[in-house]
C-alpha cells in the first residue's frame, strides 16, 4: 500500500499517518508494531531544586495529606507517588550533582570526576532502534541529562521548532539525501572496520580473541541500527494535528517554553516517534514573568529561609507543578487497548538538589508517574538509615517497566521497595 500525499504549505511538506501496511516487509521483521502495551519512560529534572517542605506531606502512606506542591496533582492521586528519603550515595557537590542525576555516577564536583551512562542510554542501546529517533534530550535552559556510556553529555535540543521539524516535517529532497549520504558514510566505515580486524584477528592470541570478540560484537550491533535507519529514512513521518511551532524568545516566559516542550514530548509519545525522553527544566538568573514575582528564581532558590522569598519561590515552583499535571492529564486521556498512555509511561520527576539553598543533594524530592506501579502513596524512607535504598533503584523499576532484564543499575541493586505491583 502507497500514500504519496502530502501537505504542502510555503515550502513546507508534512507527511501523512503511516499505517501498517504501508511498511515493507523487510521493516515489519524488525521494528515492533504499535501495539497497546508498548512501554515509555520519561525523566524531568528541576534544576534549581523544589522545596520539599511544601511538597513532601509529613504522612506516609495512602492516606497522606494534600501539601500545596501536591495541591495540582491531585487529579491523578491513583497514578503517582511521592517519595521522600531518596539520593545517590557519594554524588554531591551542589549544581554539579545534575551531571549524575541519571547516572548516580559519584563525587561530580571533583576535577578527576568522570561520568558514566545515563538510565535512557542504557535503555536505548536496547530499545532505541525500535522507533525512528532512539531517545530524546530536552531542555528549557541549556543543559541536558543524557550521557553516553563513555560518559559524553549527549546535546540537549532547546529550540521546540527544530524539534518539532524533526519529528513530523518531511525535508525537502537535498536534506533527504543528505542524511542518507551520513547513514551510508556510517555503514561504509563499518564495511572498512570488518575488513581490518579481520586481518588483525590472525595474528592474536586466545584473551585478545576475546577481546576482539566483544568489539566485533558492538560493531555488529551498530551496523544493524545503520540498516534500520537507512530503512525509517525512506519512510514518511507521522501526521500530527498542530502547526508548526514558533519558539519562545524570552526565556523568563518560562511557563510557555515549558508548555511547548511538554506538549511535543506528548505528540513524541503519541505517535510513538520515541519511547525515551529526558527533559530538563527551565530555571536560571532571571525574574519569571508571573504575577507576584519582582525577583530572579536562581536568587529565590537561595532564600536562607526568608518567608518573603519562599512565597515568591512557591509561585514559580506551584507552575511548574501545573504544568506537569496537565501533561499527565493529556497522557491520561488517550487510550491504549485497556490503558492510558500515562498507564503505559513511567515518569521520574524531580531535582538534583534536596535543599537549593544550602545546595544539599540529599533527600531529593521524588515523584514516580504512569507506568504500572503500586500509586496513590507517599513512601517516606529515611534518609539518615544506610537501610534506605538509592535512588538508582527506581531507575530499575523504570527499566524493567520497560520490559528490560535488568536487575541493577548505578548504584541501584534492586527494584524500589514499595513501588511495583
Amino acid at each position: 500500500m502507497h500514500r504519496r500525499t502530502f501537505l504542502r504549505s510555503s515550502g513546507i511538506s508534512l507527511g501523512l499517518p503511516l499505517l501498517n501496511s504501508m511498511l515493507p516487509t523487510s521493516l515489519r521483521a524488525t521494528v515492533q508494531e504499535k501495539e497497546p502495551d508498548i512501554r515509555r519512560m520519561l525523566s524531568i529534572c528541576s534544576p534549581l531544586g523544589i522545596h520539599t517542605p511544601l511538597l513532601f506531606p509529613k504522612k506516609s502512606g495512602r492516606d497522606y495529606e494534600v501539601t500545596p506542591y501536591l495541591e495540582p496533582l491531585q487529579a491523578h492521586r491513583k497514578k503517582f507517588t511521592v517519595i521522600s528519603g531518596l539520593m545517590h550515595p557519594d554524588v554531591d557537590g551542589g549544581h554539579s550533582a545534575e551531571k549524575s542525576y541519571l547516572t548516580g555516577a559519584p563525587h561530580p564536583g571533583q576535577p578527576s570526576f568522570k561520568n558514566t551512562i545515563s538510565v535512557d542510554q542504557y535503555a536505548a542501546e536496547r530499545m532505541g532502534h525500535l522507533t525512528r529517533v532512539p531517545s530524546l534530550s530536552l531542555s528549557a535552559n541549556n543543559t541536558g541529562l543524557s550521557y553516553t556510556r563513555s560518559g559524553v553529555r549527549i546535546p540537549p535540543e532547546t529550540r521546540p521548532s527544530r524539534l518539532f521539524a524533526k519529528l513530523f516535517l518531511e525535508g525537502n529532497a537535498e536534506q533527504k539525501a543528505a542524511r542518507l549520504r551520513q547513514i551510508e558514510d556510517g555503514q561504509s566505515i563499518m564495511d572498512l572496520v570488518r575488513e581490518q580486524t579481520a586481518d588483525v584477528s590472525r595474528k592474536l592470541g586466545r584473551e585478545d580473541h576475546q577481546t576482539l570478540d566483544q568489539y566485533l560484537t558492538s560493531v555488529r550491533e551498530l551496523e544493524k541500527r545503520l540498516v534500520i535507519q537507512e530503512k525509517w529514512a525512506h519512510l514518511p513521518k507521522p501526521k500530527v494535528d498542530r502547526e508548526p511551532v514558533s519558539d519562545v524568545e524570552d526565556r523568563a516566559d518560562f511557563v510557555s517554553n515549558m508548555e511547548l516542550m511538554y506538549d511535543l514530548i506528548f505528540l513524541a509519545f503519541r505517535t510513538d516517534s520515541t519511547r525515551l525522553i529526558t527533559f530538563c527544566g527551565a530555571g536560571g538568573n532571571y525574574v519569571p514573568t508571573l504575577k507576584g514575582v519582582d525577583e530572579d528564581w536562581h536568587n529565590l532558590s537561595h532564600h536562607g529561609r526568608d518567608e518573603k522569598k519562599i512565597e515568591k519561590l512557591a509561585l514559580i515552583e506551584l507552575e511548574e507543578m501545573r504544568l506537569f499535571a496537565k501533561f499527565m492529564s493529556r497522557l491520561e486521556e488517550v487510550k491504549e487497548g485497556d490503558h492510558t498512555l500515562l498507564d503505559q509511561t513511567a515518569i521520574f520527576s524531580g531535582s538534583n538538589l534536596g535543599n537549593a539553598s544550602s545546595h544539599n543533594n540529599s533527600n531529593l524530592p521524588v515523584i514516580a508517574a504512569g507506568g504500572r506501579f503500586k500509586h496513590g502513596q507517599h513512601l517516606a524512607f529515611n534518609p539518615e538509615d544506610n537501610k534506605t535504598p538509592p535512588l538508582a533503584n527506581l531507575f530499575v523499576s523504570h527499566l524493567q517497566h520497560l520490559g528490560l532484564e535488568a536487575d541493577s543499575f548505578a548504584s541501584g541493586t534492586g527494584t524500589l521497595a514499595g513501588l511495583d505491583g
